[in-house]
């Protein structure tokens, strides 16, 4: 075999296949057929015929899924944080606005100056409504893991009324099929 690849087929190659670093921008029989080629477009192995790994196509997909390093955010939260992005970014925008209007002497520089002022205090709620809602959120669903936790009796008192209604719910269905017979009187 010829292990002069990178002259003929642009990849170095062994028996016709591609390496696991190498890119095959073809239609994925590309390093079967410049392995053929380099073998004197014979493509036959050792014992005179086809080599069943030759013949298959190397498939590489077009991206590798990784595990999210870190997990999604909870959608309260996930809603508060763009909240304050939006009205931060708002904010500095206005400060801007003032501050060049006020270097040009700009009769916009004093309401301005007022609005950022405003902005900024609504920026400031806006950022601590993320570290509230968090907080909240943790709370109440249980990832604070602590015996005395807020969320483990919620779940507790949820789990208690779905087998509550669970149970009165197959009671209605027993009644049902049984036809109303087991009653006592019909009122």
């Amino acid at each position: 075999m010829n292990r002069l690849g990178v002259a003929t087929g642009g990849r170095s190659q062994v028996s016709g296949r591609g390496g696991a670093g190498e890119r095959d921008h073809g239609s994925g029989q590309a390093g079967v057929r410049s392995g053929r080629e380099q073998d004197g477009g014979q493509g036959l192995a050792a014992g005179g015929h086809t080599d069943e790994r030759e013949e298959q196509a190397y498939y590489r997909p077009l991206w590798i899924e990784e595990p999210a390093r870190r997990r999604r955010l909870p959608d309260p939260v996930r809603t508060a944080a763009v909240r304050a992005v939006l009205i931060i970014s708002v904010t500095l925008i206005q400060a801007m606005v003032a501050f060049l209007s006020t270097l040009a002497g700009s009769w916009l520089a004093f309401p301005m100056v007022l609005s950022s002022v405003a902005s900024t205090v609504v920026a400031t709620w806006a950022a601590l409504d993320v570290w509230v809602t968090r907080q909240v959120w943790n709370q109440r669903n249980g990832v604070v893991s602590e015996p005395s936790s807020t969320a483990r009796a919620l779940r507790r008192e949820r789990r208690r009324t779905r087998r509550q209604a669970r149970a009165a719910e197959r009671a209605q269905k027993r009644i049902r099929r049984q036809g109303g017979t087991g009653q006592l009187s019909h009122s």
